[in-house]
């Protein structure tokens, strides 16, 4: 009888999950995704009863981390073996896989489906590994907030915190938007943004000195006409 590959250690368990993703990701040893430092001998695997699972500790910057930091998996209470059977399933079916068919094979609400998928095809987006911009060409980033109107919440609404999406538009090409976590847009703007593109602005502060002189133009918003006054000059 034929064996299903979703058999496999890393499909059906936890632990063999996280050596099979941070094999893969950190070929040479783990690395601490908030300073870089990669010396074996200032990183420690947390093994408390209580500790979530593939804890490490950078004693660099004492901050602790995963292998699920900084990838689709981050922010997720999925179990990680879980994440690659969908991952599997969505690259092996020829004809791709519905979201709700994966709602019932995880056993899970439509929501969490819904995340799963769409954060993996988004993954696959051969266009979201590309920085926006390059040399003579314009990038302009902002950040909004997305919430109910105060006229309409009521109730436990009222204290439901907002959602702060953060685009970057190349004026000769595409769009890409980013729903901001607790890390802000900087990190954002280094993974996505050509350095060597042209920076179009408000005036907010994450964006001061981020591109070298001369390459940063910003837009004040308080005044009734908006002003350029690149490069960028904080009043």
């Amino acid at each position: 009888m034929a064996v299903s590959v979703l058999n496999a250690p890393h499909f059906q368990n936890e632990d063999a999950a996280f050596a099979y993703v941070e094999a893969r990701l950190w070929p040479n040893g783990p690395v601490c995704p908030h300073c870089g430092n990669a010396d074996g001998d200032r990183l420690h695997r947390m093994q408390g009863k209580t500790t979530r699972k593939g804890l490490i500790k950078c004693y660099e910057c004492s901050k602790p981390f995963t292998v699920r930091m900084g990838t689709i998996f981050e922010s997720s209470h999925l179990a990680l073996h879980l994440w690659l059977q969908v991952i599997h399933l969505m690259c092996a079916s020829k004809k791709g896989i519905s979201t709700r068919q994966i709602q019932r094979m995880l056993q899970c609400s439509m929501k969490t489906a819904w995340f799963l998928t769409h954060r993996i095809r988004h993954a696959m987006d051969p266009g979201s590994s590309t920085p926006i911009g390059g040399l003579g060409k314009i990038g302009e980033a902002d950040e909004t907030a997305l919430t109910n109107s105060q006229k309409t919440k009521r109730g436990p609404e009222r204290k439901k915190p907002h959602t702060v999406v953060f685009s970057l538009v190349d004026r000769s090409g595409p769009t890409r938007s980013i729903i901001l976590d607790h890390r802000g847009v900087r990190p954002h703007l280094w993974k996505h943004l050509d350095r060597n593109s042209r920076l179009m602005t408000d005036m907010a502060a994450h964006y001061r000195n981020f591109m070298p002189v001369g390459q940063h133009e910003t837009v004040d918003h308080s005044k009734h006409e908006y002003a350029r006054r690149g490069p960028y000059q904080h009043p």
